[in-house]
């Protein structure tokens, strides 16, 4: 038996539990869930002050505990940075994950337990690989190397064993040997904190390895295989890594970067594998490859919660656990950890497509959207409208980020795209005409405002010079790791700094 075979063979049983339990004890399995994080935080500072001894039930919980943003939790947080045990989880915690969901100059420091790193992330990524080998028998994966793509980490406040930094830096950094000995680059490498330098030393040192299997954020991974192309001479990945079958993605949505990766690899057998594995937590992944909802991973460290978007912003939200969602309706996400973070809203919407799993996709950011004139666009239908125009003009769109002109020098209001192209359409016109279209076909908000061009007039795109959007992350110290374009926008300050550069 090879040694694929071998590891897939050990990993059936839970891909089993995972196809048969998850469709019918999903209340019960998130019920044990809630309860196995307020048994083992009875005697922590938040448990205490909140009651967590009284509290059996689901409902009790939700009576007795704050729903909270980061700001609540940010003194609480900062105590356990600087060493202070039992605070919103039991004993010490040593990593935060340095979050990097927006490009604001304030950052997020997400509390990492070992207990979390364990029952939630490494859970996650064994079970892709249980779920993908189970969707693919013929693998072979484990027959050469995982290229994962990291970020970099520092220490935290000096303390001995404590640091801050990209969760997959973190996960790299405490990953099993056995772990190692499938991966590649080095850990010095694979750790290194500028970007330029770490992708120069990757594409050497993975040159010749038989690299089967890849992982990572899509733009940033991109960008290493086009470095590794450059240094090889070579058109096509495959021609590099022969046995490649698999890029297991997430962090940005792939629709902008499909097309590119296969002009990039030409196998017809090379497979894609979305997960939705965030600094607050692993939550999802791509059980069935012909569908691209995510399976809601219900028996983790995390507790869901999740507020309809018509209530979101109200100061008194109504909130739902998992067994009260609607398919169809897009929700605000809220956690409880096994690291301590307790009803936390983590940013992130998502719209329930089925029930029995419970499967979601996810559709933006509670603070990635533009409803200036009351259009609520968000960024799933960003990301499907960029298709439909890719798909009818052969464009291929590198990044991209959009915001609202109010008023200009004639009164007039339209939304201005600025995008950059790995393929410019042959007519930007044509592009824009059918990205406006396809907005209106699944935005029907959207298309009362674009009524006769009364409220909102047609969409700008300005073309982005080649790099401009790696330069200003550089700018700003935020180039590589999980650090990501926002990609839509109420205001102008991202957009208005980018058209700064676009010279």
């Amino acid at each position: 038996m090879n040694k694929t075979k071998l590891i897939g063979s050990f990993l059936s049983g839970r891909r089993k539990m995972i196809s048969n339990q998850y469709a019918t004890r999903a209340e019960e399995l998130q019920a044990k869930v809630l309860q196995r994080l307020i048994r083992q935080s009875l005697h922590t500072e938040w448990g205490r002050s909140h009651g967590f001894k009284n509290v059996k039930d689901y409902g009790a919980f939700a009576a007795t505990s704050p729903v909270n943003t980061y700001e609540e939790l940010k003194g609480y947080i900062d105590r356990m940075r600087h060493g202070e045990k039992d605070v919103l989880w039991k004993g010490q915690v040593h990593w935060y994950a340095k979050s990097s969901g927006t490009t604001n100059d304030k950052s997020k420091f997400i509390p990492v337990s070992h207990d979390f790193l364990r029952d939630t992330h490494y859970q996650g990524g064994t079970d892709t690989v249980a779920m993908y080998l189970a969707n693919h028998p013929q693998s072979r994966m484990f027959d050469g190397k995982a290229l994962i793509l990291g970020g970099s980490h520092a220490a935290n406040y000096n303390l001995p064993h404590s640091l801050v930094g990209d969760l997959s830096a973190i996960l790299i950094e405490n990953v099993s040997p056995f772990v190692n000995h499938f991966r590649v680059p080095r850990k010095d490498i694979a750790l290194l904190a500028d970007f330029e330098e770490k992708r120069e030393k990757i594409a050497r040192a993975t040159l010749r390895e038989n690299v089967t299997n890849l992982s990572g954020v899509p733009s940033w991974m991109l960008s290493v295989l086009n470095r590794i192309l450059e240094i090889s001479g070579k058109k096509y990945l495959d021609e590099v890594w022969p046995n490649l079958e698999v890029f297991f993605h997430g962090g940005v949505a792939f629709t902008p970067y499909r097309e590119q990766y296969r002009k990039l690899i030409r196998k017809p057998d090379m497979h894609y594998m979305e997960t939705y594995n965030a600094s607050e937590g692993f939550f999802g992944l791509q059980t069935d490859p012909q569908d691209r909802a995510l399976t809601l991973m219900i028996d983790y460290g995390v507790f869901y919660e999740f507020i309809p978007m018509e209530d979101f912003g109200k100061a008194q939200p109504r909130v739902v656990p998992l067994w009260g969602v609607e398919a169809g309706k897009n929700y605000a996400m809220v956690i409880s950890t096994s690291s301590g973070l307790w009803r936390y809203q983590i940013g992130d919407t998502v719209k329930f497509t089925r029930k029995s799993p419970y499967k979601f996709i996810i559709t933006g950011r509670t603070k990635s959207f533009i409803n200036a004139f009351g259009e609520e666009l968000i960024v799933d239908n960003a990301e499907n409208g960029l298709k439909a125009a890719c798909e009818a003009t052969g464009a291929q769109v590198r990044e991209y980020t959009a915001a609202p002109v109010y008023m200009d020098g004639k009164g007039k209001c339209r939304h201005q795209w600025l995008i950059e192209f790995a393929q410019a359409p042959a007519s930007t016109a044509v592009f824009a005409q059918v990205l406006d279209r396809t907005l209106q076909e699944i935005n029907s908000d959207y298309e009362a405002k674009r009524y006769k061009d009364i409220t909102l007039q047609p969409l700008e795109i300005i073309p982005a010079r080649k790099n401009l959007f790696c330069d200003w992350l550089k700018a700003k110290g935020k180039l590589g790791g999980q650090h990501k374009v926002p990609r839509l926008s109420n205001t102008r300050d991202n957009i208005d700094e980018l058209l700064s550069m676009n010279h």
